[in-house]
């Protein structure tokens, strides 16, 4: 495994807990989406994005197993790294197809600033990673074509982009020591630096919306740049530990 040094352990550690919140927060759909199609897209995408958070553990615990699992369900509460966005806890159906087109343009991004990294390792991730994005996103504008073309499926979605925004600028907290990571080639620019090409994305996807009007900062201030966790963060969490509650010795 390749030495890594603490800032990149702690960039690779949001992105991976991200991902592992997201492909979380997407299977809960399974069983439960408003149309068959949305219920098998939204188990396929969870799995994707378990799994690039798999990916993104082997980088700083190895391949086993047993390592990866224990740092991705075993550590205490205020040791993951997680944004606000992914830890939310909704059942509202608009809320979560806008939290997917936002989530999954970031990673675009976020992705592509791996492409070229010093740490071999990552940057071999991400061209299989990005095929990935391109088909979950290609689902998201999907539904969003035909959502926003219908008046009331619109306001609702127009709406639950209100809501989100100021909640989603929160997956862009620097990670301190960022522009070390850049000098040193890790990543080809600052994470929080993309914010803006974000923002340029979002408002031609959502043309209806004044950005501006809602555009006065994250709401999620009291993350602490990933420090703190989200309210409902202890539901999820409890959530995908129950197995693993019941038997905690178990070998699968």
């Amino acid at each position: 495994m390749s030495e890594i040094s603490a800032t990149a352990r702690q960039y690779l550690l949001a992105f991976a807990d991200d991902e592992h919140l997201m492909g979380q927060r997407h299977a809960e759909w399974i069983g439960a989406a408003p149309f068959l199609e949305a219920d098998l897209a939204f188990a396929s995408i969870g799995q994707d994005e378990l799994g690039h958070a798999a990916d993104l553990y082997a980088l700083l615990v190895g391949d086993e197993d047993e390592a990866i699992d224990r740092l991705a369900f075993r550590r205490p509460v205020e040791e993951y790294r997680s944004c606000w966005l992914v830890e939310y806890e909704t059942g509202d159906w608009a809320e979560t197809m806008v939290r997917h087109w936002f989530y999954d343009a970031a990673e675009q991004l976020r992705w592509q600033l791996l492409a070229g990294s010093s740490l071999r390792p990552a940057a071999d991730l991400v061209e299989r990673a990005l095929r990935e994005e391109s088909y979950h996103r290609r689902h998201g504008d999907a539904l969003l074509d035909v959502l926003l073309a219908v008046d009331e499926s619109r306001r609702r979605i127009d709406y639950a982009v209100t809501t989100m925004y100021p909640l989603a600028l929160g997956m862009f907290d620097p990670i301190e020591g960022e522009a070390l990571l850049v000098a040193e080639g890790f990543v080809a620019e600052s994470w929080s630096g993309q914010l803006g090409r974000w923002r340029e994305l979002v408002a031609t996807r959502f043309p209806g919306v004044d950005l501006a009007a809602i555009d006065h900062g994250s709401v999620a201030a009291e993350q602490g740049n990933r420090t703190n966790r989200h309210p409902d963060f202890e539901v999820v969490y409890g959530r995908i530990r129950e197995v693993m509650k019941d038997d905690p010795q178990a070998v699968w």
